[in-house]
């Protein structure tokens, strides 16, 4: 049986073609159905990263071409999971018309990204799974599904210990000047923002939780200031305390699944230690579990 699996995020898909002993991988752009309508998501489809970053058309020739089909691809998937941030119903919907016209004949199967992290971490045993990226959110899940989410609430309202919110802790406290100097003038330098800069690319420009998650490495260059140690284990401990600990299983390890988590661990440890949590896992990239997962039910 061939399988298409996708790990997708607001800013990219990860995809792997499993057939047999063959196995390719490549990237499009992300897809939200929250966010993205339907013409979106099949444009995005038609687009791939390339090594640096940029995106190029997957067919120079023809970009109308179905994903299924394209050149030098050969992929004739039976069946595709897709794992995907705002894949809960009903938005979930939309990404299966799109992947139904380009995988004719195909099962197809679209889930949250959550479950899907939940399948890459966890496998068939119980335990409490946990995604922080530009985003974060949590389950419990007991081996074959999710039967315990605390609801992330997106950046302005909650998604505790993801880059967007450390994105917006930093800024915040470098304009209201409650960093050193040192560390405000590092970060002037740095990044090359002024104040101005900042409010137009948070309160006018499109995407502005990818604006803030991309300041985030300049706290990983500045992660031996206590200023900025301080701000990761606290923020950590509240993504914990807010969300994980409502789960009331302190049998269980807490694991994680996404770049701020495996960037930041060492913090991350000091915030579960401090919480009385044990660690499980770190998974930078899941979309090895998950096709582990699914190719071996």
């Amino acid at each position: 049986m061939a399988y298409l699996i996708a790990d997708s995020g607001s800013t990219k898909t990860s995809w792997v073609y499993v057939d047999g002993s063959t196995r390719q991988e490549f990237e499009t752009l992300g897809i939200n159905p929250v966010r993205d309508s339907e013409e979106e998501i099949e444009e995005n489809l038609t687009l791939t990263l390339s090594k640096e970053e940029g995106i190029l058309p997957l067919d120079f020739t023809s970009v109308n071409t179905p994903l299924a089909h394209r050149q030098g691809m050969g992929m004739s998937p039976s069946v595709v999971f897709f794992y995907g941030a705002g894949c809960i119903p009903p938005y979930s919907d939309v990404v299966r018309r799109v992947l139904e016209r380009h995988f004719t004949g195909a099962s197809i199967h679209v889930e949250s990204d959550l479950l899907g992290a939940a399948h890459a971490l966890c496998g068939h045993e119980e335990g409490i799974a946990c995604i922080l990226g530009t985003g974060s959110n949590s389950c419990l899940y007991d081996g074959k599904q999710i039967v315990e989410n605390v609801s992330p609430l997106g950046w302005i309202l909650g998604d505790e210990g993801s880059g967007a919110v450390l994105g917006r802790l930093l800024v915040g406290n470098v304009l209201k000047s409650q960093f050193s100097p040192a560390l405000c003038q590092a970060f002037a330098e740095e990044t090359g923002l002024s104040r101005a800069d900042i409010i137009n690319k948070v309160y006018r420009q499109p995407l502005p939780n990818r604006f803030l998650a991309s300041l985030v490495p300049f706290l990983g260059r500045h992660r031996e200031s206590e200023e900025i140690r301080h701000m990761l284990i606290s923020e950590f401990r509240r993504f914990l305390h807010r969300n994980v600990a409502h789960y009331q299983r302190p049998d269980l390890p807490v694991s994680f699944v996404g770049g701020i988590a495996h960037s930041y661990r060492e913090e991350l440890e000091e915030a579960l230690r401090l919480e009385g949590m044990r660690l499980g896992r770190i998974v930078q990239r899941p979309i090895d579990g998950m096709v582990d997962y699914l190719t071996n039910i």
